[in-house]
Parts: C-alpha cells; sequence; structure tokens
C-alpha cells in the first residue's frame, strides 16, 4: 500500500484487533500462563502431520544478513536476472528512453510502472515458456516525466494513466536466461484509460452511471493495481487498492467518499484537471466505479477485462482463491488501510471444472469477526438481513456492495491493522494473512476507538492465521492464532518487541507458500522509515522463507535502496522464481526529484550494466540456482 498518510476513515465502534489482542493475552494470563504468549493453537510437528504433511526443513540456504546496499542481494550459489524493467516494450514497440521522454502513445506499449503482484501462466504446461502477468500499482511522476511536474498537461495525465495497470508479456527461457519474445499475439497492455465490463450485482446501479456510461456496465480503466490472485480456470485477478487518491472532492465530501477517503485532499496526481471524471464534483459516481477486482484472460488478448462486484469494494490488497469441500469458489481478501476489514466470498455454485462463468458474480460476500477467546466467524454482507436493511439505510444487495466498508461497520467486524497478502497453505488449508502494522509514517503511535486516547502498538506488523471449522473454507467458523509479532524478542518497549525465531524483519506484506509448504513473506517498510533509528536493524527491504511447523525463518533476499519487495511467482519445475523490486530509490514524499532522479538509488542499471541507466526503474528478477537445481527444493 502507498500513500500511507491518509486519515483513517473508519469511525465505527467495534474492538480492534489490538484491542481483541490485549484481551486475549489477559484471559491467557489469567488462566495461568506466563509471559507474552501469543500463540494459542496447537499448530506443532504431530498438527502438521494430521494435516497431511510431513514437517520438513526450509529451504537449503544459507540465510544473508541485512543490508543497506543499492542492490539485490541473495545467499551464494543463486543467480539473478532481470526479465522487464519499467519502460521496456511488451512487444514490439518503443524501447525506453533513459531522460523519460517516451510519450503517453509509447508508455502505452510498455511495460508500466511500479511492479506489483504477479503470476506466471505456463503455456502448454511448460516451465521454459509462459506469459508473466503483472500489476503496476502507481507511477512516481518525478521520474515519469523528464521535468517530472514542474509543468502539468494533458499529455503528462495521458502518460501517467498508461504506466498504471497490467502488462502480460510473454517470455521464454533461451540459453540460460529469461527472454522477452517479441513480437507476441499474447502481448498487451490494460491501463487506467482500458474498457473494462462491469459485472455482478452492482452493474448497472444508480450510483455505478455516468454520463458517459448510462448503462453503469462499462468503464475506463483500472488503477492502483496491488496485489492478486489466480482463478481455477486460469484467469488473473487484479486488485484496486488506493483509488481515492485520484479523485478531487472540492466540495464537502459525501459521507460515502467520506468512508473511502475521497476528498480535497489526493495523492498528487492531478488527474482531474486534465481527465474531468476524476472531479468528483462534476462526475460523483465515477469513484464508485474503482476498488473492485477485475477478471483478465491473459491468453485471449481479444477480451475485455471484467470488475466483479459481488467480490465488494473496498481497497483490495489481494484476491487469494481456493475451493471449498464441495468445490465452491473461495476468495479471501484484505482491505489494506489502517483498522479496516478481512472478508471472503464464497460462491453460490460449485466450480465443475472449465470457464468460471457467472462464479465470481453469484454468491456470498462475508467479513471476519475474531473473538478473544481464540475463535472467529465470517458475517455475512447480505441485504436484508439485519441491520443491512432498509430501515438502517441500505437499499439493496449493489448498495452494500459499493459500500461495502459501512456494510462492514454495520455488522460490527473487527478493525485491522491494515491487512495485506493472504496465502493458503497447500496441504493444511490453513489461512495466513499478514498486518502490515498500524502506525502511521513509521511511528508507533497509533489511534485507539475513533481515533482517541493514542497508544502505543506493535510497530512492526504480525503474520496471522486461522483455520477454518472442519477444514472447509467455506465454513462460517474459525480458530485464530498470531503466526509471528514482527520485532526484535530482545526488546523491552512493547511496541518494538516481537517474536521471531531467526532473521529478524518489519511490516510483512506480500506472502506466497511455495508447493512445499514453507511460507515465502516479503517486506514493505515505507520510505520514511527506512533506516530510521526504530528500523535500523532491519535494513532495506527484503524476502525471506518461514517453516509454518517450527516458525523458523531465514532471509533470502534483500531490495536495493529505496524499494519493496513484491510480487512473487514461480515456474512449475520450480527452477525459477520471480519476484519484483518495486520503487527503487523512493523518497519519503513518494515523488522523485526530476534534477535528481538517482538521488536514493541507481538501481538495476549499477548492478545490471546491460539496462541502460539515468533513473531507477521497478523490474521483475529472475532468480534461479546455478547449479540447475529447483530454486524450491528443500
Amino acid at each position: 500500500m502507498k500513500w500511507r498518510d491518509q486519515e483513517v476513515s473508519n469511525s465505527s465502534f467495534a474492538p480492534t484487533f489490538a484491542e481483541i489482542v490485549d484481551a486475549r493475552r489477559r484471559r491467557f494470563l489469567s488462566l495461568g500462563g506466563a509471559g507474552l504468549v501469543m500463540n494459542f493453537l496447537p499448530w506443532s510437528v504431530a498438527a502438521a502431520a494430521r494435516a497431511g504433511r510431513a514437517a520438513h526443513p526450509l529451504a537449503s540456504f544459507a540465510s544473508i544478513p541485512a543490508s543497506f546496499e543499492d542492490k539485490v542481494i541473495v545467499p551464494a550459489g543463486f543467480v539473478i536476472d532481470i526479465v522487464h524493467a519499467w519502460g521496456d516494450p511488451v512487444s514490439d514497440g518503443p524501447a525506453f528512453r533513459a531522460d523519460a521522454s517516451n510519450t503517453a502513445e509509447e508508455q502505452a506499449q510498455q511495460v508500466g510502472m511500479h511492479h506489483d503482484g504477479m503470476h506466471f501462466f505456463p503455456l502448454d504446461g511448460r516451465s521454459d515458456h509462459g506469459l508473466l502477468v503483472v500489476n503496476h500499482e502507481y507511477t512516481d511522476d518525478g521520474l515519469l516525466h523528464a521535468d517530472g511536474m514542474k509543468t502539468w498537461s494533458a499529455e503528462k495525465v495521458a502518460k501517467s494513466m498508461a504506466a498504471h495497470g497490467v502488462s502480460i508479456v510473454e517470455i521464454r527461457l533461451q540459453d540460460g536466461r529469461w527472454q522477452v519474445v517479441r513480437p507476441s499475439r499474447y502481448a498487451r497492455r490494460i491501463t487506467a484509460a482500458t474498457p473494462i465490463a462491469i459485472s455482478g450485482p452492482a452493474a448497472g446501479a444508480e450510483a455505478m452511471r455516468t454520463a458517459a456510461d448510462a448503462s453503469g456496465r462499462l468503464v475506463l480503466g483500472t488503477l492502483n493495481n496491488c496485489a492478486m490472485g489466480v482463478t481455477p480456470w486460469g484467469t488473473y485477478l487484479t486488485c484496486e487498492e488506493n483509488f481515492n487518491g485520484y479523485f478531487k472532492a472540492s466540495r464537502t465530501p459525501t459521507p460515502l467518499e467520506k468512508r473511502y477517503g475521497v476528498s480535497e485532499k489526493t495523492a498528487g496526481y492531478r488527474w482531474h484537471e486534465f481527465e474531468e471524471r476524476f472531479d468528483a464534483e462534476k462526475h460523483p459516481h465515477e469513484a464508485n466505479r474503482f476498488g473492485w477486482v477485475v477478471e483478465i484472460d491473459p491468453f485471449r488478448p481479444e477480451s475485455r477485462p471484467v470488475k466483479r462486484t459481488a467480490l465488494g469494494r473496498f481497497k483490495h490488497e489481494g484476491a487469494f482463491v481456493t475451493l471449498a469441500k464441495d468445490r465452491r469458489i473461495v476468495v479471501y481478501m484484505g482491505d489494506d488501510e489502517r483498522f479496516e476489514y478481512i472478508y471472503k466470498y464464497v460462491s453460490k455454485k460449485p466450480w465443475r471444472g472449465g470457464p468460471g462463468g457467472d462464479l465470481l458474480d453469484e454468491g456470498t460476500l462475508y467479513v471476519a469477526r475474531f473473538h478473544e477467546d481464540g475463535s472467529g466467524e465470517w458475517l455475512p454482507l447480505v441485504y436484508g438481513q439485519r441491520p443491512l436493511t432498509a430501515e438502517n439505510g441500505f437499499v439493496d444487495q449493489a448498495d452494500v456492495l459499493i459500500r461495502t466498508r459501512m456494510a462492514a461497520d454495520a455488522v460490527r467486524a473487527t478493525r485491522m491493522d491494515r491487512p495485506e497478502w493472504i496465502a493458503v497453505h497447500p496441504q493444511s488449508g490453513e489461512v495466513y494473512c499478514s498486518l502490515t502494522n498500524n502506525a502511521r509514517r513509521g511511528t508507533p503511535e497509533s489511534p485507539g476507538l475513533n481515533g482517541a486516547n493514542p497508544r502505543p502498538e506493535n510497530l512492526y506488523g504480525h503474520i496471522i492465521r486461522w483455520r477454518e471449522q472442519g477444514g472447509d473454507a467455506a465454513s462460517l467458523r474459525f480458530a485464530w492464532d498470531i503466526f509471528i509479532l514482527c520485532g526484535d524478542p530482545a526488546q523491552e518497549a512493547p511496541h518494538r518487541k516481537g517474536d521471531i525465531r531467526g532473521d529478524l524483519f518489519a511490516s510483512p506484506d506480500g506472502l506466497w507458500f511455495d508447493p512445499q509448504g514453507r511460507l515465502w513473506i516479503q517486506t514493505d517498510v515505507s520510505t520514511s522509515a527506512l533506516g530510521n533509528a526504530e528500523h535500523a536493524a532491519f535494513g532495506n527491504n527484503q524476502m525471506l522463507v518461514a517453516d509454518p511447523t517450527t516458525k523458523e525463518v531465514r532471509r533470502f533476499l534483500v531490495g536495493p535502496r529505496g524499494c519493496e519487495v513484491t510480487g512473487i511467482t514461480a515456474t512449475p519445475d520450480g527452477k525459477t522464481l520471480f519476484v519484483n523490486i518495486q520503487h527503487p530509490g523512493e523518497t519519503p514524499s513518494e515523488r522523485s526529484d526530476p534534477e535528481r532522479p538517482l538521488a536514493v538509488s541507481s538501481w538495476p542499471a549499477n548492478q545490471f550494466p546491460h539496462l541502460p541507466g539515468g533513473r531507477p526503474r521497478s523490474a521483475t528478477l529472475a532468480i534461479r540456482r546455478a547449479d540447475g537445481k529447483p530454486v524450491l527444493a528443500a
């Protein structure tokens, strides 16, 4: 998540997760426990075996130390290469210009900026040839344009819009290196100007209609594409996160706009100055058409992406898809803002194989409530079920979904600490979620109920997990615990103390399970906090591996200065691991000085001299073992 300095919009009186954890700790101590014990469920080697997998160690590599160097570091015996970087042509289009002089039209044919979630789709089941689909979360306009934002124009807005969205690139392993196939019939860009269909209960609703689209079923573009998901039928789900920062409300925001953060303060994109639909006063419904999960078929370049409104509208970090015991589709999702919620969607019908059809349009959206006794429940967000009724201001199911946050407020769901990526263990079915932190701009102070009585909480975040009742993803009951509390176990201050066993890390973000059941963790310490006194021990953002049974953590990768490490996927044979390096060289303002583009970082050109320099660039790494064995080997 970016644009972290926004106000908390949740004024619900429901308990926060931190308060529930505190109550649970007191409950545990009253029953005779001792110390700051945070793990309450019997996850153990025996429990793992009962879940259907044998306990096995982490991948065979020696962990690497934390680092503040301006390069990517991996353990000895592993090699890295760049698959593609911002500005590279997705097919046979124009090349990247290091002085940022590419036009908007050219950028629309090039890989977008600020890589985030991604997935490798093999072609014909192969591990040396496939489609790499990559999200592009946002833009640093100080780097995107030759003079940054010193001047502003319709052309610059169009270029910024073209650098958002999704890139679909065909890649092939040739001569020991991954290379982009050019030309490619699959390659395409989906940007903030691409026509996208709207489906599900909110399609056609009055609040989704605009002057340009009286039907409420077609929107231009997707933006702030953060994490992702993959369906069993082979499509890609890209998730719209901080959409509010692109809209400006020059009048007093409506309650709906306020709840989603649309205000007179934008994230600085200034699109509304030349793209009128981002002026919330002139086009009050346009913002309602963002904040959704978008389904893309990477194998059909002629197909139109679809926003699936049944999955709810909020600041989606990701959409992890799994199957219930009866083969209904279950999608887990986090709303990545301080004190927002965790959701899951369960389809009405089971998946019988083949295309998904309306499985993502017909189903029930739930929100999570955690209890201090270690139990939890999924609360349905269904119109007509109290309190989601007309007497409480809800009109119909479309209204519930457009106002998903307000519906979750009404049922008193648990307010979380910035829920981000969610991953499901491939053998046990246990669900893991990263809660990055609830601090603001790296400070340990965070508001209590309704912003009152600030008090220190855990500064570094945590990873929670839950087990659905009966091992069924469609269950409405679960049991939960905290898998890892980030921070240094040796610290005395409560907001710095953690229980990590192994290499320290902070602000967990990306999560991914490999087929062997190891949990890969990626971090996103904000650029305002990187290297400060409270984060000095952690180094640059990084990627680690954790054993869910022993909870041992090893550091596998450290990124360059100012970056976030995100996006992870692998080839079917496990021999290549793809990882994204987002916004190397980012400044605390998230806008670079165009006169000093290399002020923080010179990556990747400083590590890969064959690439043009001039400015730092987000890029996708391919990581392999030098001996040719699988990266994911035990």
